[in-house]
């Protein structure tokens, strides 16, 4: 049987102080709530579902922790054996971490789950500052990006300043099968990335969106 989630133990004693980190993670939390107005997840039996807009990404998260499913059928007709990777079956690639530290559930309000399971994976998020955008990191390169401001994101016309954006790491799809060129729905583009203030270009599948224009 295949295992999709990876559990991460995260055990720290997080103080809310006025501290830099805390100020991300507040306005972090602060703009996710923006981008659920725009495009509202769904509730369902265990947490909450947000779709892409083009139904082909879908981000299921709660109070301890997040996934990222790609629908698989864009990569299997451009060449993905799922039977070569252990996070992938015929119907989704899924990219999952998971925070135990104050234990899973919902509250019936989505924006707050999102920012309770930011504070549970504080190492997790991300900020790039070249692009004003958040993100929770997946694991392995993989992520979901979101802008600090949908009023100003995606002015320079790059294919990553959007509004949102599904991030996924081409290395281990390539080498299940997929031709990069040949993927619809995703951009296979060079990018930069940035972490822990260090910036690089790597290649990466992305899903942006424009939720405000």
């Amino acid at each position: 049987m295949k295992k999709f989630i990876v559990p991460i133990l995260l055990i720290s004693l997080m103080l809310t102080s006025c501290s830099s980190l805390d100020v991300v993670q507040k306005d972090a939390a602060r703009a996710i709530g923006e981008v659920l107005t725009e495009l509202p997840a769904i509730q369902t039996e265990g947490g909450w579902r947000l779709t892409s807009p083009d139904g082909l990404a879908v981000l299921n998260f709660d109070q301890g922790g997040v996934q990222l499913v790609a629908v698989s059928a864009p990569f299997a007709a451009a060449g993905l054996d799922t039977e070569k990777l252990d996070n992938a079956d015929e119907n989704g690639i899924y990219f999952a971490q998971d925070f135990l530290m104050l234990g899973r559930g919902v509250s019936g309000d989505a924006g707050g789950d999102f920012a309770k399971m930011l504070a549970a994976g504080r190492d997790a998020l991300n900020y790039h500052t070249a692009l004003d955008h958040y993100g929770v990191k997946l694991g392995d390169g993989n992520m979901f990006e979101w802008a600090k401001d949908m009023n100003v994101s995606g002015y320079d016309n790059s294919v990553q300043d959007k509004d949102i954006v599904f991030v996924l790491n081409p290395e281990p799809l390539i080498a299940a099968g997929v031709d990069p060129e040949k993927v619809e729905g995703w951009v296979y583009a060079q990018v930069e990335v940035e972490e822990n203030g260090k910036t690089a270009q790597v290649w990466k599948f992305l899903k942006p969106f424009d939720l405000v224009k």
